[in-house]
């Protein structure tokens, strides 16, 4: 049986809007994956150390508030600093289509917008960790 592929979510920063982690927290849990959900409110360094404790193999984090300029790529160079860049990063959130690119360069595989369908992530998250169907996630 193959081990269940573990999934960090995190709010970094000030933002304090939890609606859409939630959902995408919920449907990658029905998909199959492990999540782990960290909270808001968290600094760079709280959120790499958990995923390294947790031993995840991505990272979703989440912003509303304008802070994924700073943050975004703070964690993604604190995980190549630490030598888990086997750790798929991934984001989404209000953040302006300008901004997509800049954060991809950075290291996030994928920025997902407002209106995305969590079957897009999921899908998403199963190719890049390559889930076999039917063997679960």
């Amino acid at each position: 049986m193959s081990k269940k592929k573990r999934i960090l979510l995190a709010k970094t920063g000030l933002d304090g809007h939890t609606r859409g982690i939630k959902i995408v927290a919920r449907a990658l849990m029905e998909a199959g994956f492990e999540v782990i959900y960290t909270g808001i409110r968290l600094q760079p360094d709280q959120v790499v150390q958990a995923a390294l404790d947790e031993d995840v193999d991505a990272v979703g984090l989440s912003s509303l508030s304008g802070g994924h300029l700073e943050q975004f790529p703070e964690v993604a160079r604190k995980i190549r600093k630490d030598g888990s860049d086997g750790i798929l990063l991934f984001g989404g959130g209000i953040i302006p289509d300008e901004d997509r690119t800049f954060l991809e360069s950075a290291g996030f595989a994928r920025i997902f917008g407002p209106g995305t369908s969590t079957g897009e992530i999921v899908r998403f998250l199963s190719e890049r960790l390559e889930v076999a169907s039917g063997e679960g996630c």
